[in-house]
């Protein structure tokens, strides 16, 4: 049976979803032209690893944003629309003021009631139909115009800005991934720079492991392919990793590469250097991560263990000191125990949570 060849890692081309195919059909034309001569949108949809065109992207923001300008013209519907709206179910309410005086009403003038008039309550009796006293509530005209400024104009343009911004949110979380892989993907590079490993098959063995290196192993895969695939020398390759870099650390990564090459440096010591270094980074940002963790265990000591038991013996002990001083009901001490002390623990649980995902790989 013949050996398969090796034909290095795979890389995914550009896939389109549902909605961006879509968009890019109704006004991927409108922003060709524009967006493919903006540069610094290019390069920030390459730092995220968003794998489009740039009209494709600025096509897919209008199309969200008017999905959700939709949305929020079928809210307010729903809010104004006459006789079912939300404002008018609320305007149809009698208000608390008039109810007595309509009681007192229907009271000393029952012949003058109009039972067709559903106004009180007609389980209990209380009809009052024809008061001259009922009122019903009214929504103030600057209520209602703040409620238009809200879904008419600041949501819609929110979510412009949220779905604009989707390259810049991808590229810092990618950012934050590259350094967090940085440190184990430089000593890499520097155990098999140590084994006379080329540069090249260095970067075709990193960009093999995505499982083990993340972020770090596409960039890596990029410069594997502009190198066998489109034909470029290492440093070329090398220079345009530094443009698709999203992390400062990457960037200095591989801008010194390219110095040592240019320069005609030993490459084996920069990557010894440069992995001693990212690995001394990575201990200390770890390091405040524990000190951070070890505060926050502290905190919950005192807050959610000793001090409710402080609290609740201090209680006591002044109830039996004092008599009818600090007194303590049944309600206050299981609205301590049921319901304050289980918020205390769900909340530096989320908290503790929140800050492991920061730092999970």
């Amino acid at each position: 049976m013949a050996k398969k060849k090796d034909t290095g890692p795979l890389f995914e081309g550009m896939v389109l979803t549902e909605l961006q195919k879509l968009s890019n059909s109704i006004f991927g034309g409108m922003y060709r032209k524009s967006a493919r001569a903006d540069k610094d949108l290019m390069k920030t949809l390459a730092q995220a690893d968003i794998r489009i065109m740039p009209e494709v992207y600025k096509a897919t923001t209008l199309m969200s944003t008017i999905f959700a300008t939709l949305g929020c013209i079928g809210l307010l519907a729903l809010i104004f629309l006459p006789g079912a709206g939300g404002i008018a179910l609320y305007e149809s309410q009698q208000t608390a003021e008039s109810v007595d005086p309509c009681i007192i009403w229907a009271f000393e003038n029952k012949d003058a009631i109009d039972y067709d008039i559903p106004w009180g309550d007609a389980a209990s009796g209380s009809q009052y139909g024809g008061c001259p006293f009922y009122e019903t509530k009214t929504l103030g005209n600057t209520l209602k115009a703040m409620i238009v400024i809200i879904f008419g104009v600041l949501m819609p343009y929110g979510a412009f800005k949220y779905f604009g911004n989707t390259a810049e949110r991808e590229k810092a979380a990618r950012g934050d991934r590259l350094e967090k892989f940085l440190p184990y993907a430089a000593s890499y590079t520097a155990a098999m720079s140590a084994a006379n490993a080329t540069p090249t098959k260095i970067f075709k063995s990193l960009a093999a492991n995505e499982e083990i290196y993340g972020e770090i192993a596409y960039d890596a895969a990029m410069i594997y392919r502009d190198i066998s695939l489109l034909g470029m020398d290492l440093i070329t390759a090398i220079k345009h990793a530094v443009d698709r870099a999203a992390s400062p650390w990457a960037t200095e990564f591989f801008q010194g590469m390219v110095g040592t090459l240019s320069s005609g440096g030993n490459l084996k010591l920069y990557f010894l250097n440069r992995a001693e270094h990212y690995m001394r980074e990575n201990r200390i940002r770890l390091t405040v991560f524990l000190e951070s963790l070890g505060l926050m265990a502290e905190s919950y000591v005192v807050v959610a263990v000793a001090m409710p038991l402080f609290l609740i013996v201090m209680l006591v002990i002044m109830f039996w000191v004092s008599g009818a001083g600090s007194q303590i009901s049944e309600g206050m001490v299981y609205g301590i125990v049921m319901g304050v002390l289980p918020m205390i623990h769900i909340a530096y649980s989320g908290l503790v949570w929140l800050m492991s995902e920061e730092q999970k790989m």
